[in-house]
């Protein structure tokens, strides 16, 4: 037990300093999200959008700079997990293989990104409620903040599984890029005419679009919703795996024959 600890341990400590040393997503996480959130409120006009909120039931008509501050908050949220995440797992790939090369449990290293990820995703979502609730007041602060965090996770998820399968950096950031926009575009009423389309309850934000909109227009729980991005990020996470057990497999598979001992991670990473 004390060998499995010791490991998520190392493996944990060594994804973090990653992350920390990505001084470009810590900018834009200081500075986009408020400035992004903010320009939203700020820039929209004020006029009522009437909708039907599907996630309750409810026929609302919601500030139109409001609304777009929240689909504001979640695209700045899902870009920035998105990016550290394929950025580690893209610039760490090298010595991902040769950790598992030198023997290093795969698990470990799977467990130390999922809690990194979650970390990062809690940090991420809270910052970016409490920038919203300074521009403007939602109903229920903590549903925005669950439901920020569920599509950090969802994002930070695929952003694995794209540094584990695409073989350029500029691949990962678009992909990144274009499937937040599309997806959040097409959900917000003011930009698209076609928000309330069936259709778009396939799309990876759906459940967060739902719930931190009802979080931010009425008092209903929806955990049902949550659910849903919870089930998103799930399937996005075992991408991610699949990715990540494909792209050690082959320095496992030589560390076998050659029958290579087990080396000290600091080692290798210094």
């Amino acid at each position: 037990m004390r060998d499995h600890l010791t490991h998520f341990a190392v493996a944990t400590r060594f994804t973090l300093i990653e992350h920390g040393r990505n001084q470009f997503a810590m900018a834009l996480v200081v500075v986009f999200i408020p400035v992004w959130t903010t320009l939203a409120f700020a820039v929209m006009p004020d006029t009522p959008a009437r909708m039907r909120l599907r996630a309750t039931g409810e026929a609302l008509a919601p500030h139109g700079n409001e609304l777009t501050s929240i689909s504001g908050a979640l695209n700045a949220v899902t870009l920035i997990t998105g990016f550290m995440m394929f950025a580690a797992t893209f610039s760490g790939s090298g010595f991902d293989r040769r950790l598992a090369m030198a023997g290093y449990p795969r698990a470990h290293l799977v467990l130390a990104k999922v809690t990194a990820l979650a970390l990062i995703s809690a940090a991420v979502a809270a910052y970016a409620t409490a920038v919203a609730c300074l521009v403007w007041t939602p109903r229920q602060p903590l549903l925005l903040a669950a439901a920020l965090f569920c599509a950090g996770l969802t994002y930070g998820a695929l952003g694995v599984g794209f540094g584990c399968l695409l073989r350029r950096e500029v691949e990962g950031m678009f992909a990144i890029l274009m499937t937040s926009i599309i997806d959040l575009a097409l959900q917000n009423p003011i930009s698209s005419s076609g928000a309330d389309s069936p259709i778009l309850r396939l799309l990876p934000s759906y459940g967060a679009m739902q719930a931190s909109t009802t979080a931010g227009f009425s008092t209903n729980p929806v955990p049902g919703h949550l659910a849903i991005q919870l089930l998103w990020f799930t399937g996005a996470a075992l991408i991610g795996l699949f990715a990540f057990h494909r792209r050690t497999r082959n320095t496992l598979l030589r560390r076998t024959r050659t029958h290579q001992p087990f080396t000290t991670p600091a080692a290798e990473h210094a």
